[in-house]
């Protein structure tokens, strides 16, 4: 987990000024990957006391900008933010509680950024939603089978 230092550090590098809400938003977010807003704004509020919806909502807006977080959200779902960024990853979503987890591309160079047909297009992002059931899920809808 980066420290107060690295988060500042990260901010000035990124051009962006240093403000305890953005060191509060990074760490939020380190600490609690693919985080909706919600969470992040209770995670920020008891850290630093009353802090706006706004004012979190425009960090994140910010920090998202400049590449330091990336925001997601798989159909069906409210955004989440995660701070796993410059990296070609995809996701899997759990069908029945809404857990989020990384999973690395497919084997090989980024095969998902090489398209049958760009139409034209540019391409420097995929993204890729797995679905299923997580293990605590899957293994509760087992256990549901065998009653």
């Amino acid at each position: 987990m980066p420290t107060t230092t690295d988060f500042e550090r990260m901010l000035r590098g990124a051009a962006l000024r240093v403000t305890r809400p953005r060191v509060a938003v990074l760490s939020a977010v380190h600490a609690h990957s693919h985080a909706d807003t919600e969470s992040i704004i209770g995670v920020v509020r008891a850290d630093l006391g009353e802090v706006s919806h706004q004012a979190v909502y425009d960090v994140l807006r910010a920090l998202t900008g400049a590449g330091l977080l990336r925001r997601i959200q798989p159909p069906g779902s409210l955004a989440r933010y995660e701070a796993r960024v410059g990296d070609n990853h995809h996701h899997v979503v759990c069908r029945s509680c809404g857990a989020i987890a990384d999973v690395d591309c497919a084997v090989g160079p980024a095969p998902c950024l090489t398209p049958s047909d760009a139409n034209g297009f540019v391409i420097d992002e995929a993204e890729v939603v797995y679905w299923g059931r997580c293990p605590a899920c899957s293994t509760a809808s087992a256990s549901e089978l065998h009653l």
